[in-house]
């Protein structure tokens, strides 16, 4: 064989060509046996005609003929006017081409269909058009073949055998054709790219076919034969008419998603050529263009795209990583060194500690996430890897065409169809690229999208089943970061992450063709990038470390603020904004500290590598040049070489970019990954199975609980057993274990040991209601079905139905977020009343009865809890302070520190003279009355525990109690219920429209206007520079040569190097001026909004969902402090680009100055068709992710209610669907993203073609020099136009931030907070005076008035008792002293001085309240007392020991400095209240006021309070909202509010004896 070839190539060979041969040449040999040539095609350059032996040649008409070897003739291909192929390259090559593509895609694509089905597709008439097409080209090859035959029995010539290879196999192929087309059908494909590609394919080389044979008719009209030519022809116009069908769409399958829905994606039912073009998304966007774009103009997501399909892929792979860690750390704790029992008696203590050696030098092995994520999405993701190599390979036919262009143009002896030729090449080249890169990017954002969906949803799951003790290290705000923050992060970086092996293969091929085109030369290249990396990689471990940085500020920020939203009445009480806005402040300096060093390090980074390609550029050229002087530089050389180091310059820039995404993304990988491997709560803790024999319905048998594994127990040694259907109740002092032995029964504790087990569902009342943002009606029925009779059976039972005709839209009425509208008492009830609708074995009812009026107390006890109640069969564990309700308990559980000292019945414990029965005796003693009822009564009496009401039920407590509902409507409670004037939150509305100029100005002010005019003038300055640079560069490789060198190379090549280095300075100075701008503007808008959110009234917290500013503070301020300023960056350093390429276009060929108008026409309509679709889809996305934190931040605070519930499915299925809503409106702005490159780059496309093209045409007239910078420039331009309009884009909808961040500027304020100069007197109040007079309030301008025209005169140091129905407008008359709202008419005087002329900061921080909810914040206690820091220790410590904590605080181990959780929640409810009544003792002013504030702690501590009040506020005026009526019986005198106005006023000893409205509610608590 080697021998045979060996000959054939010395006959082929002219002169010493000899090695060349066969590697210039493309062979294509079929051997057969003997080595006898069946045919061959050879492709090479100027091979004579003479025949070889075994080789017949007919001139004429070349065919293949029988053991033929034909030349393709280059003579007749290529170097000739009117090209054309030989007929054996038709016959073999041209035919088995497309061929070869079809059965080498087929298994592959087959078993992907096969694991791929997506349901059947009917037969339609489409189908079978293509079906019979397909079939018709397989008669017709069969036809050839047979025709082949026949000529070979008939025929004087025989055929050559390439006449039955080729129809046969073609015939073959056309057959498999059919086959898959119905196999596709099968399998639910509308639309198939394989096929599509195959008849193109076909087409094409059908397409030079057709020319060559009318061409051959035309010349040699006897040579055709007849038979041939109409089967050929009627095969073109069948794969014309195959073509035209597979564009087409066919039908959806059977059971489609599609069918079902109402608007689903158009995609899956779109083209293939739809598809690569992005053309589906058009009908979204003209819609766009029409209108401002709304949600429910967006499409449903597609399945593969929804929460739960991705979610539990993910959660699925996490589990079994984390598995995997749990079987290794086993292996390793049980795999001990055996000691033989002889050598030590002591083998078991030796084993241990050999245990203990084994195991100490190995660190605990983490599960991977990383691996999870890959597992999960990698398949996927791997297309975008395919993808992306074809495109970097393609990358590289710009340059090698623009080397075949100069070459072009400098050989005039070269056919003109040869420039054309590579013109046409050109666009199609960079058209081809295009699409490819952008289905890349598709693919890499989808699988983004799907990371994200699947973290937050990961998260979301972790959330609900953390322990306790893991809750604590992670604070809602930190967790909400790991949704928003970290989550996007991995978003973004998954674009970019294939550059990691795509740059280095971009920058190792750009090496490759510079080589080839510069020699040995490239080296001093290479050497400067190699220098480049080590600088970067100590950018980018710095810029780690700063990340850290920033992040943890960022969290320490969001949580504060998440905590002063939550407390923001208490702010406003205390006036304490100021002092919180200075630790929001403190904390956001230093975070803009780092980013102020992280923005130095990135203007070096950019000057590095804005400069690396310059420097690689001249440094390559200095050393050609110098190295021997007859190395010439001229254009094909310099401009070629450009063109691959500005390739090279995309890589190198990224490179560094993915480094830092990378270190962002691992930090965040870190976050995530010790956040999902937290401790779980323990889920066999309680048994619910094991009990079904038992009687007891709760039992606890040695039981041990702490909150933490490492804290010590919380409880010890309890052992209960309550009997099924009893009442038990629970007393004990503040911070007893009350609310911790309910956790234990709940499985929220950690059990050390012992057992527990209960019988049956579990329903729950927390000590602290938690209620969801949404109407009442929903929080009662919590997700069960509707079932009306037993809905309003409960809804009485709980005392609600008064509240149902008060609130505006009755049970519609929305609730804000944490029951902003509702009182406490309110609040208490809806949360009872969930749990009795939920209808359970076993109720844990933690004193649920705290918060509601004597009255209403009895009823719901009698109604719902006692013996005759709806709970009267069901176990009720009662956490209660009421002394009232324990004759009737079956059951009494007495704890004292974590332990149950005393257990029995009422009658029991007091028979035996126990502590219980001796504090009982005290407090009975107190209250003692005349009235001689049943013991239930007496013990009714007083003490009616639950009546924190002093919102006598739901009154008001919250600022504007229903507030933008209104309590008007008391009055008017007959008026049509509608559910709209319920409503009370707002939704975060996007804007529509452009955004504004002013939106811009605010920016650049916030910047500075001098400071933008530098970076803009710096900016210019390194464009004209950069362009000045490469025009001298032309300039040099004209230079003429004289006797082989150029002469004034050094001049030129210093020139060059100057320029260069000036660009550098100009880069640096405008990097460190943009981005000290950038932290000036971050600065001064988060300090504006954070003032302008402050000063915002009470009412605008209860219409703004607290996640809608959450989310500004987070989302909106990130991009303002990292994103706008480096897209403004890039939005001016490509605009300058797109310009310098048009102005270089135009100078080299003046023609283009034809079609650039109309171009940038077109792409400037294309542009703004694309921005109004793409903005509004950017405000609905961002609108729609404040739904996702505001639900995830409720669930975190209400996780052991939904836990309590079981109804962690329902929530997660809610959070699953917010994302997928959010997500809907992400996914189409991704492909507008997309659809807009795929246009842009076809323009830009079209000038690179335009420019090469008028090239050609005026070769005559160019130099090489200009001509290869126009199309060096030209190359560039694809890439500037797209780059272009998305940094436009993108810097219109990030600007969208600033927007949104200055919104709050114009919502209405409060009053001032201060008034320059204070008119007040200094002590001021100094007698506590309180002068009402003609006063009204109303909650809102289209409201009645809560309180009406009370005139009342409260003397100093006076103690008046406020007391009134539910809805009385007792805390609304509070809120009015306070100015939380201002007065309708009249006014308030203290001491003489007009309240509404005050500053609100000057009256607020004079006079005191303790509020109902007692508010704490993280941060130390002495912070929580006086965050002035204006108080000294002794007073701090003095105001502890009045209200009864010193012993508790003295014991801590920090004291004072002792850390208090996010909103306190370390400390007992009871504790929290104390620590309200520390900081009123700490201001001691003349004015005090109660708002029912002792409803939480138990009767001791009570009466405790009630004896610190009297003694140190003696000489101050008391103004009590009543609770426990018993507290007030010794006050001067009792105002009683009905309906908002003044309905007895005078000492309680006179109203009893008037026998009105006070007398009957002092009967109805047994005071009388």
């Amino acid at each position: 064989m080697s021998l045979w070839l060996s000959e054939l190539q010395e006959m082929l060979t002219p002169g010493r060509e000899g090695v060349a041969v066969l590697g210039n040449a493309f062979v294509l040999i079929f051997i057969r046996k003997h080595s006898r040539v069946i045919c061959g095609v050879c492709l090479r350059r100027h091979i004579p005609r003479r025949c070889v032996d075994g080789v017949r040649w007919k001139q004429g008409r070349k065919s293949c003929s029988f053991y033929g070897f034909v030349s393709l003739d280059w003579n007749r291909t290529w170097y000739t006017n009117n090209p054309d192929f030989t007929q054996c390259f038709q016959n073999t090559v041209l035919v088995w081409l497309p061929c070869l593509y079809l059965w080498m895609c087929a298994p592959i694509y087959l078993i992907y269909l096969r694991s791929h089905d997506h349901g059947y597709i009917c037969m339609s008439h489409l189908n079978k058009a293509k079906t019979a097409v397909g079939l018709l080209l397989w008669i017709i090859c069969w036809s050839d073949v047979f025709y082949s035959f026949w000529e070979r029995s008939h025929g004087s010539s025989v055929p050559s055998p390439v006449h039955l290879v080729s129809p046969t196999f073609l015939g073959l192929t056309m057959l498999l054709a059919t086959l898959v087309i119905q196999y596709e059908r099968m399998k639910g494909v509308q639309s198939s790219g394989v096929m599509l590609i195959f008849w193109l394919l076909a087409l094409l080389c059908a397409t030079v076919t057709f020319r060559s044979k009318i061409l051959q008719a035309l010349d040699q009209l006897s040579s055709v034969c007849a038979w041939r030519y109409t089967t050929f022809y009627t095969y073109y116009a069948l794969l014309l008419v195959a073509l035209f069908l597979s564009c087409l769409t066919d039908q959806p399958p059977l059971f489609s998603q599609a069918v079902k829905d109402l608007n689903p994606c158009p995609e899956p039912g779109a083209s293939f050529l739809s598809k690569i073009s992005f053309w589906w998304i058009s009908r979204m966007m003209v819609m766009g263009y029409k209108r401002p774009l709304e949600e429910k103009d967006l499409w449903s997501l597609n399945p593969e795209d929804c929460s739960q399909r991705v979610v539990p892929q993910l959660v699925c792979r996490w589990n079994t990583e984390c598995q995997k860690v749990k079987r290794t750390e086993r292996k390793m704790l049980y795999s001990p060194k055996r000691v033989p029992q002889s050598e030590s008696k002591e083998g078991q203590a030796v084993e241990e500690t050999e245990i203990l050696l084994v195991k100490s030098p190995h660190k605990a092995k983490e599960p991977s996430l990383f691996w999870a994520l890959c597992l999960t999405f990698g398949p996927y993701f791997f297309i975008s890897c395919l993808y992306k190599i074809i495109q970097d390979i393609l990358m590289f036919v710009g340059p090698e065409i623009l080397r075949l262009l100069i070459r072009f143009i400098n050989d005039s002896s070269a056919p003109s169809w040869q420039g054309f030729f590579y013109t046409a090449l050109l666009f199609i080249s960079t058209c081809v690229q295009s699409l490819i890169l952008q289905r890349y990017f598709h693919v890499c954002f989808v699988s983004g999208m799907r990371l994200r969906t699947a973290i937050i949803g990961a998260v979301y799951r972790k959330a609900l089943v953390i322990s306790s003790a893991a809750r604590r290290t992670s604070t809602v705000g930190e967790i909400v970061n790991l949704m928003s923050v970290d989550a996007q992060r991995f978003m973004d970086l998954i674009t970019y992450i294939n550059m990691i092996w795509s740059a280095p293969l971009q920058v190792v091929l750009a090496l490759y063709f510079l080589w080839q085109n510069l020699g040995p030369s490239v080296l001093a290249g290479v050497a400067v990038m190699v220098l480049m990396v080590p600088v970067n990689a100590v950018i980018a471990m710095k810029t780690k470390t700063y990340q850290v940085a920033q992040m943890k500020s960022k969290d320490n920020r969001i949580k504060l603020m998440n905590e002063m939203l939550n407390g923001i009445k208490v702010l406003k009480l205390y006036a304490w904004e100021l002092a919180f806005k200075d630790k929001v402040s403190e904390i956001r300096e230093s975070e803009l500290r780092v980013l102020k060093k992280a923005a130095y390090l990135a203007a070096v980074s950019t000057f590095t590598w804005v400069c690396a390609p310059f420097l690689v550029a001249l440094s390559t050229f200095t050393v050609y040049v110098l190295i021997d002087e007859h190395n010439v530089l001229d254009a094909q050389k310099a401009f070629v070489s450009l063109a691959l180091f500005n390739i090279l310059r995309f890589p190198l820039n990224m490179l560094p970019m993915v480094i830092s995404s990378m270190v962002q993304a691992s930090v965040s990988l870190k976050r995530l990954r010790v956040f999902l491997s937290h401790e779980e709560l323990q889920e066999d803790s309680v048994e619910h199975k094991a009990v079904a024999s038992s009687p007891y319905s709760i039992s606890i048998v040695d039981g041990v609980f702490s909150w933490s594994r490492t804290e010590s127990p919380t409880l010890k040694k309890l052992n209960v057993s309550i009997p099924e259907g009893s009442l038990v109740a629970i007393v004990g002092h503040v911070g007893s274990g009350k609310s911790s032995l309910l956790s234990a029964l709940l499985g929220e504790m950690d059990k050390l040991e012992g057992s527990v087990a209960v019988k049956g569902l579990v329903a729950y009342v927390p000590q602290q209601a938690w209620i969801q943002n949404s109407t009442l009606k929903d929080n009662i029925m919590f997700g069960q079905e509707r079932r009306e009779a037993w809905y309003q059976h409960v809804v009485e039972a709980c005392a609600l139905q008064p509240d149902l005709e008060i609130l505006p839209a009755g049970d519609e009425t929305e609730i804000g977020e944490k029951g902003v509208n509702l009182s406490g008492g309110q609040k208490q009830r809806v949360s009872l009343a969930r749990a009795v609708y939920c209808d359970r074995a076993v109720y844990l009812l933690d004193d649920p009865l705290s918060a509601v009026d004597a009255h209403v107390g009895k009823h719901i006890f009698d109604q719902v809890i006692g013996k005759h109640g709806l709970l009267k069969d069901k176990t009720r564990v009662l956490v209660t302070h009421g002394l009232s309700y324990l004759p009737q308990a079956d059951l009494i559980l007495v704890m004292v520190e974590g332990e149950i000292t005393e257990m029995g019945s009422y009658q029991q414990l007091m028979d035996t003279e126990g502590a219980f029965a001796e504090f009982l005796r005290t407090y009975t003693a107190v209250e003692h009355t005349d009235n001689d009822e049943s013991v239930s009564k007496s013990a009714t009496k007083g003490m009616e525990n639950g009546s924190t009401a002093a919102v006598v039920g739901p009154d008001v407590s919250s600022v504007s109690k229903l507030s933008q509902t209104g309590k008007e409507n008391m009055v008017l409670n007959k008026r049509a219920k509608n559910p709209e004037v319920g409503k009370l939150t707002e939704a975060d509305k996007a804007s529509t429209g452009k955004v504004k100029l002013s939106v811009f100005w605010a920016y650049l002010k916030a910047i500075g206007v001098l400071l933008s005019c530098i970076s803009l003038l710096l900016f210019l300055t390194h464009h004209l520079v950069s362009l000045y640079s490469n025009y001298w560069l032309s300039l040099w490789t004209d230079d003429p040569v004289v006797n082989g060198t150029q002469p004034y190379r050094q001049m030129r090549l210093g020139v060059y190097g100057a320029l260069g280095l000036s660009q550098g300075v100009a880069i640096f100075g405008y990097s460190i001026a943009m981005s000290i701008g950038g932290i000036l503007a971050s600065r001064s808008l988060h300090q504006s909004m954070l003032y302008d959110v402050l000063r915002s009234p009470m009412s605008f917290f209860e219409r703004t969902p607290s996640g809608n500013l959450v989310n500004r503070f987070a989302k909106e301020i990130d991009t303002i402090d990292s994103v706008i300023p480096s897209i403004i960056k890039m939005f001016m350093g490509s605009m300058f680009n797109v310009l310098g390429a048009c102005v270089v276009i135009l100078i080299a060929t003046p023609l283009v100055a034809i079609i650039i108008p109309f171009l940038g026409l077109l792409y400037f309509f294309v542009q703004r068709f694309y921005v109004a679709s793409s903005r509004q889809l950017k405000r609905l996305e961002s609108v729609s992710r404040s739904p996702i934190y505001t639900h995830f931040n409720e669930t975190l605070l209400g996780t052991s209610v939904i836990r309590a519930f079981g109804e962690q499915q329902r929530f997660i299925r809610e959070s699953d669907l917010r994302v997928d809503n959010n997500q809907k409106a992400y996914y189409p702005s991704i492909v507008a993203n997309r659809w807009l490159a795929v246009r842009l780059e076809f323009v830009g496309n079209i000038i690179v073609s335009f420019a090469a093209l008028f090239a050609v045409i005026a070769r005559e007239r160019l130099s090489p020099g200009i001509m290869g910078l126009a199309i060096s420039y030209a190359l560039q331009l694809t890439a500037s136009l797209t780059w272009l309009v998305r940094m436009s884009s993108d810097v219109e909808t990030n600007i969208v931030a600033v927007e949104r961040v200055k919104e709050y500027r114009d919502t209405e304020k409060e009053a001032e907070w201060k008034h320059k100069p204070s008119s007040l007197p200094a002590g001021w109040p100094t007698e506590g005076c309180i002068d009402i007079r003609g006063f009204s309030l109303r909650y809102r301008h289209d409201l009645d008035p809560a309180i009406r025209n009370i005139t009342i005169r409260i003397n100093g140091g006076e103690k008046v008792g406020i007391v009134g129905r539910t809805g009385a407008g007792k805390s609304s008359l509070t809120l009015g002293l306070f100015r939380i709202i201002e007065a309708a008419e009249g006014h308030i005087l203290i001491d003489g001085v007009d309240i509404a002329q005050l500053g609100l900061h000057d009256l607020r921080s004079r006079i005191t309240i303790i509020p109902q909810d007692p508010v704490l914040f993280s941060g130390s206690l002495r912070m929580n007392l006086d965050p002035f820091d204006s108080y000294s220790d002794e007073d701090i410590w003095r105001a502890l020991e009045y209200s009864h904590l010193k012993n508790f605080v003295s014991a801590l181990p920090n004291k004072l400095s002792h850390e208090c959780s996010e909103g306190g929640e370390n400390l007992s409810v009871g504790q929290r209240q104390l620590l309200c009544l520390a900081r009123a003792l700490l201001r001691k002013t003349k004015v005090l006021v109660l708002d029912e504030a002792t409803a939480a702690v138990d009767m001791e501590t009570d009466n405790l309070i009630q004896s610190t009040i009297r003694s140190q506020f003696e000489d101050c005026t008391v103004l009590t909202i009543a609770h426990r009526l018993n507290t007030i019986m010794d006050y001067t005198r009792v105002l009683v509010l009905d309906k908002g106005e003044t309905t007895e006023f005078d000492s309680p000893s006179n109203l009893i004896a008037q026998r009105g409205a006070f007398y009957k509610m002092v009967k109805d608590a047994g005071l009388v």
